[in-house]
């Protein structure tokens, strides 16, 4: 056989990688797409259910209407395709994931499958454990931190009729009553209030359920990689002070400036790098069984 066949033989298998590889990656954008439109026709009651713990929030700091604005004519728009991107890659996680698999899996021997499987299907529902952890639990006391430091609305019940009295000739347009209106005048100082702008409180939000929900991802990554062997839990257990320091700094950048959600984010993260030792740990006696089992091992060697 020649050279140049040599050649063409060994660019075939390499052809139908990358052919199945595009295969792979049509199926999950268009499974993507298809999610992300299915979000968008119900983008505005996604995002009242995000925005839920800021409303939930100005009610009980005392503001019976609660209200955002957008300041610009094409920022709500925008808006709802943020949303429909982040809801349409969590509602298409699933396909994306299979596709995945589906390309990996015939590169990889049984017992590798056996290993690779738990991860793949454990990976989501700590996301979505994480995403929620965030979402009913961390964003509510930030906002709580954040709008308790600032005068709520608070409409004046009989400052402005709200009907027409009988035989009152109106000549102009009929302006609503806003809270501003309803407020009752002030003899001095500066009324402060919060009137926030969706696409900054909707940012908040993300960035809290995003942040939490790859945290959550940490004892899969550090538990495939000691499957690998790439840790240990020996390893993971001397550089602990080090994972302390690191994960204050996460925290630290990751999370408003407020005490409170940074210690929480804290104390959730350095519980799953805890997890994470105890699951390498298992990991790794399970190993040293079956390779005593298979008479790699003595019985009183270790790994």
């Amino acid at each position: 056989m020649s050279t140049q066949d040599e050649i063409e033989d060994s660019s075939a298998p390499l052809i139908e990688h990358l052919a199945e590889l595009r295969t792979r990656l049509i199926r999950a954008v268009a499974a993507f797409l298809v999610g992300m439109i299915v979000c968008f026709a119900f983008a505005q009651e996604i995002l009242a259910f995000l925005l839920g713990p800021i409303e939930d929030t100005m009610r009980a700091l005392g503001d019976p209407n609660p209200r955002m604005q957008y300041t610009a004519p094409q920022e709500y728009f925008f808006t709802q395709i943020r949303v429909s991107v982040v809801a349409g890659l969590i509602l298409s996680f699933p396909i994306i994931a299979h596709q995945l698999w589906r390309f990996v899996a015939p590169g990889l021997y049984r017992q590798e499958k056996k290993a690779f499987l738990p991860f793949l299907l454990s990976s989501p529902l700590l996301f979505l454990l994480g995403a929620a952890f965030a979402h009913y639990v961390v964003v509510p006391l930030a906002m709580q931190f954040f709008l308790g430091f600032a005068d709520v609305r608070t409409v004046v019940a009989g400052a402005i009729p709200t009907e027409v009295p009988e035989g009152v000739i109106i000549t102009g347009p009929v302006v609503p009553a806003t809270p501003d209106a309803l407020m009752p005048p002030m003899d001095e100082g500066i009324d402060i209030v919060f009137d926030g702008k969706v696409n900054e409180s909707l940012d908040i939000t993300l960035k809290m359920i995003v942040a939490f929900g790859l945290c959550f991802q940490l004892p899969v990554l550090l538990t495939l990689m000691g499957t690998a062997g790439l840790v240990s839990a020996a390893g993971l257990a001397s550089v602990r002070k080090y994972a302390v320091v690191g994960i204050l700094l996460l925290a630290a950048l990751v999370t408003p400036p407020d005490v409170i959600t940074q210690i929480i984010l804290f104390v959730v993260v350095f519980g799953l790098y805890e997890i994470s030792i105890w699951l390498v740990r298992f990991v790794e006696r399970k190993r040293v069984k079956q390779m005593r089992a298979e008479g790699l091992l003595d019985e009183d060697e270790e790994l």
